[in-house]
């Protein structure tokens, strides 16, 4: 008897716990731009290398103006969910306004499923670049990850033209087990 009285106080305690996990899941991110904003913007887009059916090197945006924004690996696991090892690359991009802006730049290793994360090798570079993009014109946040070199910028797209600085670790950028 007592084992049925502990089981059913497990339970409504996973049922009490699950309800705001479920409503904080819900929450959404704050829109960079009104939809009903008229000024000048530009584009900004993240990329990706894919490596394999459940691997990619992941180039984005976290966040702009210190306000959080979708991105590509983000957007990929959503999309992935479910589907094991196979990983569905999302293309991303958003509307920025053609004013200075600092945008926090990532490059990180991504799989397919959190377990491929913690048994492989993780690169991971990150940095804040300011830079003012043009009215039009569209920018991509680019990168490079290795075992010596890692690195993550934004260039222009029509011309690949380096914008703002580059940020860069010679050496390992490997993430350590508990950082994955």
């Amino acid at each position: 008897m007592n084992i049925r009285i502990a089981i059913a106080g497990i339970a409504r305690a996973c049922v009490i716990l699950a309800i705001p996990l479920t409503l904080a899941a819900c929450a959404t991110r704050t829109p960079l731009l009104p939809d009903d904003y008229a000024g000048p913007t530009a584009v900004l887009k993240d990329s990706a290398d894919m490596l394999s059916m459940s691997k990619a090197y992941m180039y984005y945006a976290a966040n702009i103006n210190a306000i959080e924004v979708d991105n590509v690996r983000f957007a990929t696991r959503r999309a992935s969910e479910g589907r094991g090892a196979l990983m569905l690359l999302q293309k991303v991009e958003r509307r920025i306004p053609a004013t200075p802006v600092k945008v926090q730049v990532v490059a990180r290793t991504a799989y397919a499923m959190p377990i491929m994360a913690m048994t492989g090798t993780v690169y991971q570079v990150k940095g804040e670049i300011d830079f003012t993009p043009e009215r039009g014109k569209s920018y991509v946040v680019r990168g490079k990850l290795g075992p010596n070199y890692s690195a993550v910028w934004i260039e222009e797209e029509a011309s690949s033209t380096l914008v703002g600085q580059k940020i860069e670790i010679n050496g390992s950028a490997e993430l350590g087990f508990f950082d994955k």
